[in-house]
C-alpha cells in the first residue's frame, strides 16, 4: 500500500492533535448543577435579533481561562448542533461562545423554527466531567 507524503502528513498531525488533546485534564462539575433558559421560554416567537438569558444553578460562571473549581462559561448550541464531549466546543454559527463570561447575550437568527441548548464549558472550553447541558428549547423567528 502507498502512502502519500500528504496522507502521512493528515495522519501525523491528527495523531498529534489526539495526544494534545488526551493531555488536557477535564474540569469536574459540581454534583447536581444545571445550566438552563431563562428567557425565551421554550415554543417563544421572537424577533429576529432577540435576547437569551443563560440560568446557571451549582456552579459559577468564570471567563475561559479563568481557572476556578465548580466555574465554567456558556455555548449557545443553535438548531441541534452537537459537541465531542472530549474535545474543545467549536466556534462557528451553531456554536456561540460567550468565553467573557456572559449572562445574557443578543442572538440574531433568520426566520423560521429553531432549537437552542446551552452547554458550559470550562476554561478551556471543553465540557466538564459530567457535562452540564440544558434541555432543548424551541423558538419561532418571526
Amino acid at each position: 500500500m502507498k502512502i502519500t507524503a500528504a496522507f502521512a502528513l493528515v495522519l501525523v498531525t491528527g495523531l498529534a492533535s489526539s495526544l494534545v488533546l488526551a493531555q488536557v485534564p477535564k474540569s469536574k462539575s459540581a454534583e447536581g448543577a444545571k445550566v438552563y433558559f431563562i428567557e425565551p421560554r421554550d415554543g417563544a416567537t421572537v424577533e429576529q435579533e432577540f435576547t437569551v438569558k443563560f440560568g446557571l444553578s451549582g456552579m459559577g460562571v468564570a471567563p475561559a481561562g479563568a481557572d476556578f473549581e465548580n466555574t465554567g462559561h456558556h455555548h449557545l448550541l443553535v438548531d441541534g448542533a452537537t459537541a465531542d464531549m472530549n474535545a474543545p466546543i467549536p466556534a462557528d454559527a451553531t456554536h456561540i461562545h460567550f468565553g467573557r463570561g456572559q449572562t445574557e447575550a443578543k442572538v440574531k437568527l433568520p426566520p423560521g423554527q429553531h432549537t437552542l441548548q446551552l452547554l458550559l464549558g470550562d476554561k478551556n472550553h471543553i465540557p466538564h466531567d459530567k457535562p452540564v447541558m440544558s434541555e432543548k428549547i424551541s423558538v419561532t423567528v418571526k
